[in-house]
């Protein structure tokens, strides 16, 4: 039998794909009725709950007022009659431990009655908290083993959704998960805390300004979400994919991404009928996804949501995911969402696009028609600045992953080294103000395409730069070194909190420097940044962040950290200025920091054991054996032409048992390399993996992919980049 047999089975099959029918038609549904249908939203709410509950609920999730609970019988009522009436028989406590899944415990809503009847009950108490055992969830030390009770908290400004089954519905609850002791076991229980941090912290600036009406301060979050699809068919015959989501061997294709005829291309057929199927059902759960286009990868897609809270756009973004995976088993194909599932070719990535906003402001960090004249937009623009300059140590953590590491720094990702990305206007503006001169203001204007029937572009404050990882485009900050695989949860409790310091810095110090005197505010804010930009102003590099000019100047002249990968990275969330940063706003304890530097590099230590167990088993199981076959017909054929007289070169037999030879000495040195790896603490084992076993693994992988490039098609077993990447 063939070792080629499951890579024309898979090939085969995907030539006789038939696409399923259409299980939707928005012909028959506007996507404006649809949207949101299966959501326990406002509408809902104010439909089905008694005015004065309704009112209660309301001042809760707007004003960030204390739930009383009183109305959760109330609300527990009217959220399964309507939940029942879609056909849901269960509910659920939806959950994000630091697994980084989603997690859920599903309970019926029917009871005996004893007289061999059913009802249906849901109480308040039910809605209000959950017990799941908490004792199998990463925890880091914070409980003992056989501590096993948890409680889930009912998260009032999350919506409550149906999710929809071929065998029916479900009611979900988001909810905060956390240990009998109150310690966050979760991402969502930090954010909520963030949340609170950043609005108390921003009410201060606020009210210099002259605003002192109390309306709530909220961070928004837009993830752009990137993802690979190759079919199903393929990635059963991929062990590497399937276990650690990522191609530990394959060669180079011919054809890349070097033509760039991928990015914005026309989506091909079969993966646009996936993205209406996904949007189909994300529309249906609220979430309001807007775009969706080729990325610059072949295989490589992008999905993108508009604006929200950033509570419920990081419960948005988990469904997203969700989706994607689901939706792409029933159109025969798999989703990789890890962060550089094909070597040599563009990662994927989760730009998260970030801001403050205010009812009575808009965006915090929008710059007006000319931001010389808007002080409290710059003022907010300079907190970003020192946040990011002063705690960049803990934005890289906060993204640090063992996947996201093959990502930062390669050309299609910002490298690991933190800077801001402020464009020509604004960066002249702070450098005037801290040369004490006043900024000249500024007119965009518009662009020319230089055709007359196109009308006049206005043009933006300034140009984007791919490069940076934390970049001003316009109204808001995109942080671009997010991983494509991870929760938005973590990076934004960061942000917030890292703000939050920086604006209580602020506004001591304008507070101190007027006096009460309201005429100095234009003095004071000038002093103010100007004292930041001396202090950070080193962190603004609007450059090339590829060039190895910048990598030189950043640490060398600007005294920038470079954390390269995760093992240097992760073990700063414990660092004594995190924790200060945290303990100071209540948004972790010390043990619950301490705990978090444990779970990451306990999850960096296995995806790295994982993926070497797994080079070692497919280097001996699936490349070693085609390699030798292909070693033996050419030893045949050698010494057939040898017998018969016929001139014959021996160079190819002699190419691949050199190759052979080197990849079995390359196996065997990673063995014994994982078999005296430390075991005296995670943090040790964790630069150990990072030094020792990943130059270790791409040994093995140098010499397996060069065999690829010469050993007989029919006897490679591995779905080969050209395939995977370009076969829909």
């Amino acid at each position: 039998m063939s070792a080629n047999l499951s890579r024309q089975s898979a090939i085969t099959a995907i030539t006789n794909y038939t696409a399923p029918e259409a299980s939707f038609s928005f012909a028959d549904t506007k996507p404006t009725e649809l949207f949101g249908c299966n959501v326990f939203n406002d509408n809902v709410m104010k439909d089905r709950l008694p005015k004065k509950v309704y009112k209660s609920v309301k001042k809760t999730i707007e004003e960030g007022a204390v739930l009383d609970p009183t109305v959760a019988d109330a609300v527990a009522n009217a959220m399964k009659e309507w939940a029942m009436e879609k056909g849901a028989t269960h509910y659920t406590h939806v959950f994000y431990p630091l697994t980084g899944l989603t997690a859920e415990k599903h309970d019926g809503f029917l009871s005996p009655d004893g007289k061999g009847n059913a009802i249906a009950e849901f109480e308040g108490k039910l809605l209000i908290q959950g017990e799941p055992d908490a004792s199998s969830f990463p925890n880091g030390g914070l409980r003992a083993t056989f501590e096993a009770r948890g409680y889930t908290a009912w998260d009032v400004t999350s919506p409550a959704y149906i999710l929809e089954n071929p065998n029916g519905t479900f009611l979900c609850i988001p909810t905060a998960f956390i240990s009998w002791k109150g310690e966050a076991l979760d991402k969502k229980t930090p954010l909520l805390r963030a949340n609170q941090a950043v609005n108390k912290s921003a009410q201060r600036i606020l009210k210099i300004f002259g605003d002192d009406s109390g309306k709530r301060v909220v961070s928004n979050a837009g993830p752009e979400q990137e993802y690979f699809l190759i079919d199903r068919n393929f990635f059963f015959a991929r062990p590497d994919l399937q276990m650690a989501g990522r191609t530990l061997f394959g060669a180079k294709p011919a054809k890349g991404q070097e033509l760039d005829d991928h990015y914005f291309g026309a989506i091909p057929r079969r993966v646009l009928s996936f993205m209406m199927d996904v949007e189909h059902q994300l529309y249906k759960l609220g979430v309001p996804v807007k775009t969706r286009h080729n990325e610059v990868a072949p295989g490589q897609f992008e999905i993108a949501p508009v604006y929200e809270q950033s509570n419920i756009a990081t419960d948005h973004n988990q469904m997203v995911m969700t989706t994607l995976k689901s939706v792409a088993k029933k159109h025969g194909m798999a989703c990789l969402l890890h962060e550089k599932p094909f070597a040599g070719i563009n990662g994927s990535g989760k730009h998260l696009n970030y801001s403050l906003s205010c009812s009575g402001h808009g965006s915090l960090f929008d710059p007006g028609e000319n931001p010389t004249e808007n002080a409290q937009f710059l003022i907010f623009c300079a907190a970003v600045i020192r946040s990011v300059h002063k705690y960049s140590k803990l934005l890289r953590a906060v993204v640090a992953t063992a996947s996201n590491d093959h990502r930062l720094g390669a050309n299609e990702a910002p490298p690991a080294i933190l800077s801001i990305f402020l464009g020509d206007h604004l960066s002249e503006i702070f450098s005037k103000i801290q040369e004490g001169n006043s900024p000249t203001p500024t007119s965009t204007g518009f662009l020319k395409a230089g055709v007359d029937t196109l009308p006049p572009l206005p043009r933006d404050a300034g140009d984007r730069n791919r490069t940076s990882p934390f970049a001003f485009t316009g109204n808001r900050f995109e942080f671009r070194a997010v991983g494509s695989n991870s929760s938005i949860a973590g990076p934004q409790v960061a942000i917030n909190t890292m703000i939050a310091d920086s604006l209580d810095y602020i506004a001591d110090e304008l507070e101190a420097f007027m006096g009460g005197d309201e005429s100095k505010l234009n003095d004071a804010v000038n002093k103010v940044i100007k004292d930041i930009m001396d202090t950070h102003g080193q962190i603004v590099f609007n450059g090339d962040g590829y060039s190895d000019a910048w990598h030189k100047e950043a640490v060398e002249k600007r005294g920038l950290p470079n954390l390269r990968t995760s093992a240097d990275a992760i073990p700063e969330i414990s660092s004594p200025e995190v924790v200060e940063l945290f303990t100071k706003y209540s948004v972790f304890t010390k043990e619950e920091l301490d705990s978090r530097t444990e779970i990451y590099l306990e999850q960096y230590n296995q995806a790295i054991v994982t993926e070497a167990a797994l080079v070692v088993k497919l280097a001996k199981t699936h490349i070693f054996p085609g390699a030798v076959r292909y070693q033996k017909e050419l030893a045949e054929t050698c010494a057939n032409m040898k017998t018969i007289g016929v001139p014959f070169t021996t160079d190819v037999l002699t190419e691949v048992t050199d190759k052979l030879r080197s990849m079995q000495a390359a196996v065997v040195e990673l063995e014994k390399i994982m078999d005296a790896k430390p075991s005296d603490g995670v943090e040790e084992e964790a630069k150990y993996l990072c030094c020792t076993a990943l130059p270790a693994m791409l040994e093995v992988r140098k010499y397996a992919d060069s065999l690829e490039e010469v050993v007989a098609d029919d006897l490679w077993c591995l779905p080969s980049y050209s395939e995977m990447l370009f076969i829909k």
